[in-house]
């Protein structure tokens, strides 16, 4: 990601990319908008080091930010992540101990269409009222989906995690429509030293266990009854001890919760995909700095 070439007609040079990346890693941190980014650039001292502007004359305002973010895309992003990931390695910080796979719900704002708008929508087709202004303002790619029956709006982050040491290893960024179990192989991760994979009851299938069975893999992945078919007591105490297992993925997603929260702000798939990866490069970045702050080495 190099920085924004000098404008031959001249103008303020460009921020070095390295404070523009730390800025955007506060920003998801904390779960800022650009305006309050910008705000807290200002306000705080300790940003200001943080991202080397001490001794700057000026700070990035909110559109400098939201110029960034966009020419860097979702491909920055997760370079972003690849890098960081190869930092955990050098570290020592490899996979292992198996790997536990799971989804889960990211919420973006709600829209509101009237009923001849959704059936155009449905259409593919684009309502005649609306204008230019209206249009950039319409999110038409979250979609809904039913969890223990609740409705949600927003999208759906798939991710690997490794048994010792929970981080994120792999991810795949989707729609909230999409089945959890549809990037199952998307976030497998051969790297991992041990082969065993954890999912929970939305995961199983024939199809899958044999895939895992021939790639080498162990099958983790807890029962699910069926009607007129409920698990037998093996199976239920099959599941209680993969639970203790894969409940680990969870303490991932509760830190996630924790930055601010996990509501995605901004229109459109791309946008999202971008906020989502960085929510994965920022929560491994604040467990490797939690294991340092500790003393934890390596397993």
């Amino acid at each position: 990601m190099a920085p924004r070439p000098v404008s031959p007609q001249g103008g303020r040079p460009p921020f070095p990319t390295e404070t523009m990346v730390r800025i955007l890693v506060l920003k998801r941190l904390y779960n800022l908008s650009d305006e309050q980014m910008e705000y807290q650039l200002l306000d705080r001292m300790s940003y200001q080091r943080f991202c080397g502007l001490s001794q700057a004359i000026n700070i990035p305002d909110r559109t400098t930010v939201w110029v960034f973010e966009n020419r860097i895309g979702a491909a920055g992003a997760q370079a972003l992540f690849d890098g960081v990931s190869a930092q955990l390695l050098k570290k020592g910080f490899i996979a292992r101990g198996g790997q536990i796979i799971d989804a889960t719900l990211v919420p973006a704002p709600r829209q509101h269409f009237t009923r001849d708008d959704k059936e155009q929508i449905k259409e593919n087709a684009m309502p005649a009222d609306w204008s230019p202004a209206k249009r950039r303002q319409k999110n038409l790619d979250a979609t809904w989906t039913k969890k223990h029956g609740k409705s949600h709006h927003g999208y759906k982050l798939s991710v690997n995690v490794d048994k010792t040491h929970k981080f994120i290893r792999k991810i795949v960024t989707d729609t909230a429509s999409t089945h959890d179990s549809q990037h199952f192989e998307a976030v497998i991760d051969p790297a991992n030293t041990n082969r065993e994979v954890y999912a929970d009851r939305g995961y199983p299938s024939a199809e899958r266990e044999a895939w895992l069975k021939a790639n080498g893999y162990r099958n983790r992945i807890q029962r699910k009854g069926h009607r007129n078919k409920p698990l037998s007591e093996a199976q239920q105490g099959r599941n209680h001890r993969i639970a203790k297992t894969r409940a680990r993925v969870e303490h991932a997603f509760a830190a996630i919760e924790q930055m601010g929260g996990k509501l995605i702000r901004t229109i459109g798939q791309a946008r999202a995909n971008f906020a989502m990866t960085l929510m994965a490069t920022c929560y491994n970045l604040k467990r490797l700095a939690y294991f340092q702050r500790k003393g934890i080495v390596p397993a």
